[in-house]
């Protein structure tokens, strides 16, 4: 029979502490790194989130006198192709003194889009298609007369009735309060190219 000392007992319980204090440590490590991942992912924004923060959108299929309407941040964006004759209009509505805000002294778009044409080169519109009365989205009209006898093209919400020109500008008469918001965008005519990268902030949408 095998006698155990004291001395035995004393060694057999300091091993045994310094393995459970190992042990605890471990897992202590292993579950504060399981919360501190997280952590950092969230302080770093993903790629998939970089991406869905811009649009670029290829200029080069949109012929004159077309338009496409692409999605960014869950928001419809039109990009038209204005051509010389649908520009013309736009003097032509201002002329008629028919315009809530013909000068877009309402900060519905950035300083640079702060013209008749609410763009950064006349032919290109670059706009957030939503009616600011109830934020519906409104039909692209640019054929003269094809909402009224006077129509010159541009926007019309067939829902309350708000009509817009062909720079988004509010048609006196309208239940719309302002002009359609315009985003912040880059735009390179060499690259053929528009880059749709912030909410205007002063803008609003309806």
């Amino acid at each position: 029979m095998t006698t155990v000392t004291d001395s035995e007992h004393g060694h057999k319980n300091i091993t045994r502490r310094r393995f459970l204090a190992a042990a605890t440590s471990a897992v202590g490590a292993v579950v504060a790194g399981m919360v501190a991942v997280p952590l950092v992912d969230s302080l770093e924004p993903t790629a998939a989130a970089e991406a869905a923060s811009s649009t670029t959108v290829d200029l080069t299929p949109i012929e004159p006198g077309m338009q496409v309407t692409v999605p960014w941040q869950k928001k419809p964006v039109i990009i038209i192709n204005r051509t010389p004759e649908m520009l013309a209009t736009l003097k032509e509505t201002m002329a008629k003194g028919i315009l809530k805000d013909p000068l877009c002294k309402v900060p519905q778009q950035p300083p640079y889009c702060t013209n008749m044409y609410r763009s950064r080169v006349p032919e290109w519109y670059v706009g957030i298609r939503i009616c600011n009365h109830l934020c519906c989205i409104p039909h692209y009209r640019p054929k003269k007369g094809s909402v009224a006898p006077w129509w010159l093209g541009g926007f019309h919400c067939p829902c309350h009735g708000s009509m817009y020109d062909l720079s988004a500008r509010v048609i006196q008469g309208s239940p719309a309060p302002h002009n359609m918001a315009v985003p912040e965008y880059e735009l390179s005519t060499e690259k053929m190219s528009a880059t749709i990268t912030h909410m205007y902030p002063k803008a609003h949408l309806c």
